[in-house]
């Protein structure tokens, strides 16, 4: 059975871009008060939904990506493009645009 993400996403990213969905933004702060749309900082990490097959290295070759899908990852917090499909968001980054996966 595909699941909720495989479903909707009909993105493949091109050479280094990589798709990331992104994680809810808080709904309250570490206090308890709950914060309203507008005060909601945007996330700085998601979970890898589709990578391309890697940048072409100077002789031709395909260089692999040091991220692959399911990966949990942080990126900058003005990185990449956003974009909604189905409702969903999502931010397509360059490979170098990511700053860190989590272990």
């Amino acid at each position: 059975m595909a699941t909720k993400t495989q479903s909707k996403l009909n993105i493949r990213p091109l050479d280094d871009r990589i798709v990331v969905e992104n994680t809810a933004a808080e709904e309250k702060t570490a206090g308890g008060i709950l914060l309203p749309e507008t005060a909601k900082e945007k996330p700085q990490h998601g979970k890898v939904v589709a990578t391309g097959p890697g940048r072409l290295s100077k002789d031709g070759a395909r260089l692999p990506l040091a991220v692959k899908k399911g990966d949990k990852v942080v990126y900058g917090k003005y990185a990449g493009t956003d974009i909604t499909v189905e409702g969903t968001e999502y931010k397509i980054l360059r490979e170098n645009e990511i700053l860190a996966k989590f272990e």
